[in-house]
């Protein structure tokens, strides 16, 4: 295990742990029910997985493949493809998920710039694509000949022209640099609090307010692509509704269980390693303790490097703070 300093908060699991949350996943070799299937982690290659799925049973499947770069996972090495050839490999990826996806479900698919070029004709093939969100993710190795690459994709689709997207759920709460007054004196179209002014926007397809996990932060593991928790709760809320089931086929350290439950819905995850699914399960457990979503506070999504004054707590909606499951 890696020598960490003091302040490091890395989630890590010790052998012994690894040993219980080791015998607390699922392994499918026959067809299988929905209600087998809740709130579960799915140890296993996925193609191995999806002949014993049942059809039409997810509401919102965030994909978030290997992208098309050569990248180690737990000493499992995916290797960069010819375009063509990642093309059949996505395209097959593509053809495994489809069935498993109810009629009006959404799908959210993660790329970086070389693969979304791969990949955008393939989901318009066979889906409905609403929108490509570009994230920025801050960090990243500059380049002597070439533009530093601090930032990735998000394609949004959709099974169906009618779809879930809960508009306001995912508004930004930003603070207003030239607040204007009535001549009355009184906010017009933002609000004071604490002495500032802000405003509730409406979420572009380019997102600055996301912090990739760190060091010092509760949820960060040493999975090498991990997703923030900020990013996917705003995938989790806008397009999908309590109760729902939240598919992720490539699981990792668990991020998208984690906000999942966090947030009221159901989640299936599917990963090949076993140690990110130990992290994945810890994780789950410590939710319970602390179900709060950095930047993610009183149901509004503030935008980063804003102090929000409240001290952490559960995810609420609507005033109503979120039932865990």
């Amino acid at each position: 295990m890696k020598s960490r300093a003091s302040q490091n908060r890395t989630l890590t699991c010790s052998e012994a742990e690894m040993q219980v949350l080791g015998g607390k996943f699922l392994s499918l070799d026959s067809s299988t029910t929905v209600n087998e299937l809740i709130n579960n982690i799915i140890n296993q290659d996925l193609f191995s997985v999806v002949p014993h799925l049942p059809i039409e049973f997810v509401d919102l499947l965030i994909l978030d493949p290997p992208y098309n770069i050569s990248k180690s996972y737990d000493g499992q090495l995916f290797r960069e493809k010819h375009s063509s050839d990642y093309r059949v490999w996505f395209a097959s990826l593509i053809d495994a998920m489809k069935p498993l996806l109810k009629p009006r479900a959404s799908i959210y698919v993660c790329a970086d710039w070389k693969t979304s070029v791969l990949i955008a004709p393939i989901l318009e093939k066979h889906f409905h694509i609403q929108n490509r969100i570009t994230w920025e993710r801050e960090k990243g190795r500059g380049a002597l000949a070439n533009w530093k690459n601090s930032a990735e994709d998000i394609w949004f689709c959709t099974m169906s022209r009618r779809h879930t997207f809960n508009l306001d759920n995912v508004k930004i709460k930003r603070r207003v640099i030239a607040p204007y007054r009535t001549d009355e004196g009184d906010p017009k179209d933002w609000h004071e609090e604490s002495g500032d002014g802000f405003r509730l926007t409406c979420p572009s397809n380019l997102w600055t307010d996301i912090t990739v996990p760190f060091w010092s932060m509760r949820e960060n593991t040493d999975h090498p692509t991990q997703k923030p928790e900020k990013l996917i709760a705003k995938l989790v809320l806008a397009s999908s509704n309590p109760g729902d089931l939240v598919f992720d086929p490539f699981l990792g350290s668990g991020t998208s269980a984690v906000v999942a439950h966090k947030l009221g819905r159901r989640f299936l995850g599917v990963e090949v390693s076993r140690t990110y699914c130990c992290w994945a399960q810890k994780r789950l457990e410590m939710a319970h303790d602390d179900p709060s979503i950095q930047g993610f506070v009183d149901g509004v999504f503030w935008d980063r490097n804003v102090n929000t004054g409240k001290s952490r707590r559960a995810p609420s909606l609507g005033g109503q703070r979120v039932r865990l499951l």
